[in-house]
């Protein structure tokens, strides 16, 4: 039974991937974990350690609405807030549909957005909380076809530093965690909507490059294990004071490195010699 005297985080995106192991993380630390997303059948791992599932997709304002009530009258809000769902829309911005992109930043922005304003009233009634925003290296570089994913990060890399200052008089951090190469479906995903969108036409020869790049990258074996994201949360929101941001995973502190010290040119040059 979750109870109104417990810790209690929500999680969303816990189908799979870094929010499923985020989740377990969280309820192995002892809080009473909600975890959301579009299938409940996918979280019923999570229901047997004792994680509350709910149907929630971050691009539907009802169903935000319905789990932030259902939430509120079990626990009367949550400590820990993990804003992790999201996805990857790959394609030449010139070949992205805009009602394509607009979904994009419902579900990587706008979704994460309308659920922390619903929660933050009770966060700010206990003055103390943990809002955690999984956010991507690519919120802090770019690559080739990926114009609207890197868009909505850099987005939401900027709204939570507005929103750490806006919330730090009243004891709630904001923390932002910057993963590299995570092994997940993301680069399945990505490279597939790349071949569909775009495999012939103009920007053919760089969609293949792409492609067999993001592949090779996210092979079985070549990228971090999402339990290590699972591992950066857990000590970030256990942390007396935690830091802004954590940069973790295969390539994320190099990239996000290599990005900050070199000029464009120089950072353009070498993203497109692995295109080539």
């Amino acid at each position: 039974m979750f109870s109104k005297d417990r810790k209690t985080a929500l999680v969303t995106g816990a189908s799979s991937g870094m929010g499923k192991e985020i989740a377990k993380r969280l309820n192995a630390d002892g809080y009473q974990v909600f975890v959301a997303a579009r299938s409940v059948e996918r979280m019923q791992d999570l229901a047997e350690l004792g994680a509350e599932p709910i149907v929630m997709d971050v691009s539907n304002g009802a169903e935000i609405a319905s789990a932030v009530a259902r939430i509120m009258a079990l626990t009367g809000g949550v400590d820990v807030l993990v804003n992790n769902a999201g996805f990857g829309l790959y394609g030449p911005m010139e070949e992205v549909g805009i009602d394509e992109a607009r979904y994009q930043f419902e579900v990587n922005l706008f979704g994460a957005a309308h659920l922390t304003q619903l929660l933050l009233p009770a966060m700010r009634a206990k003055g103390a909380g943990r809002i955690v925003n999984i956010s991507s290296m690519g919120g802090k570089m770019y690559t080739p076809l990926g114009s609207w994913y890197h868009a909505t990060k850099h987005a939401l890399e900027g709204w939570s530093d507005c929103l750490r200052l806006e919330l730090a008089p009243f004891g709630i951090d904001v923390i932002i965690i910057e993963p590299g190469i995570i092994e997940t479906s993301f680069g399945d995903v990505a490279a597939g909507g790349l071949m569909d969108r775009s495999g012939t036409g103009p920007y053919a020869a760089l969609v293949e490059a792409i492609v067999r790049g993001t592949r090779d990258a996210y092979r079985p074996g070549k990228s971090s294990p999402p339990s290590l994201i699972a591992d950066i949360v857990g000590k970030a929101v256990a942390a007396r004071r935690p830091r802004t941001r954590y940069a973790a995973g295969k390539f994320a502190k190099l990239l996000i490195g290599l990005r900050m010290w070199l000029g464009d040119r120089m950072f353009d040059r070498i993203i497109l010699s692995q295109a080539a």
